[in-house]
C-alpha cells in the first residue's frame, strides 16, 4: 500500500513538474533572459511574484513606439482632420509636437509631382530649434534632382517658418538630441 501511495505521489509531482516547465515562455527575445541573483551571467532579473513560475509579461500599449516617426500627407484623410489642427497651447505632448509639424508643411507648387515621397531626419534643442539641418534619408526612385531639391527646399522652409516650437519644460528637455524621422507624402492630384 505504501508503495502504492509513493508511486502515486511521485507521478503527481512529475506531472506537476512538466506542466510548469510546459507554461514557461521566453518573453524577451534573443540574449536577454530573465534569471536569478544566483546566476553567474548577464541577464535581466525580472519576475512576477514567488507564487507563479517565469517572468512577467508588461502589456502595456505605446501609441508611438520608441522611436519617433511621423508621416505627412499635403492632403490629409477625412479621418485624419483632427491631427493636422495646430495645437492652441504650448507643445506639452508628442502627440502637440506632431500635430505642429504637419501643420507647417507646405509642399512646393513648382515642379510638384504627384505621389513623391521624401524622408528627413533631425532633432530639436530643448529650446524648440533644430540641431543641425535635416538630413534626407528617403527620395522616390526616378525623380529627377531638381524635383527632389524642389522638396528638400520646401521641407526646410517649412520647418524654419515654425521654430523655434514652443515646448513646456518637459517636452523639450525629453525631446532635446533624439532623433525624429519625418516622411512626407505629396498625395494631391497634380495637373486636374
Amino acid at each position: 500500500m505504501w508503495r502504492g501511495i509513493f508511486i502515486l505521489l511521485l507521478l503527481v509531482i512529475s506531472m506537476a513538474a512538466a506542466d510548469a516547465q510546459r507554461r514557461q515562455i521566453n518573453p524577451i527575445p534573443f540574449a536577454h533572459e530573465p534569471c536569478s541573483v544566483l546566476d553567474n551571467r548577464p541577464c535581466t532579473p525580472s519576475y512576477c511574484s514567488p507564487l507563479e513560475p517565469g517572468p512577467c509579461i508588461p502589456e502595456i500599449d505605446y501609441p508611438y513606439g520608441e522611436n519617433l516617426q511621423l508621416t505627412i500627407e499635403s492632403v490629409p484623410r477625412d479621418s485624419d482632420r483632427a491631427k493636422y489642427q495646430k495645437p492652441d497651447h504650448d507643445l506639452a505632448t508628442i502627440g502637440d509636437l506632431f500635430a505642429e509639424l504637419r501643420t507647417c508643411w507646405s509642399p512646393p507648387s513648382d515642379h510638384a509631382r504627384a505621389g513623391m515621397q521624401m524622408s528627413v531626419r533631425f532633432s530639436f534643442n530643448k529650446e524648440g530649434g533644430l540641431i543641425g539641418p535635416p538630413r534626407l534619408t528617403f527620395a522616390t526612385a526616378g525623380v529627377p534632382a531638381d524635383t527632389r531639391t524642389t522638396y528638400l527646399n520646401a521641407i526646410n522652409s517649412s520647418l524654419k517658418a515654425c521654430l523655434p516650437l514652443k515646448f513646456t519644460s518637459g517636452l523639450g528637455g525629453a525631446l532635446a538630441g533624439r532623433p525624429i524621422a519625418i516622411r512626407y507624402v505629396d498625395n494631391r492630384e497634380l495637373g486636374k
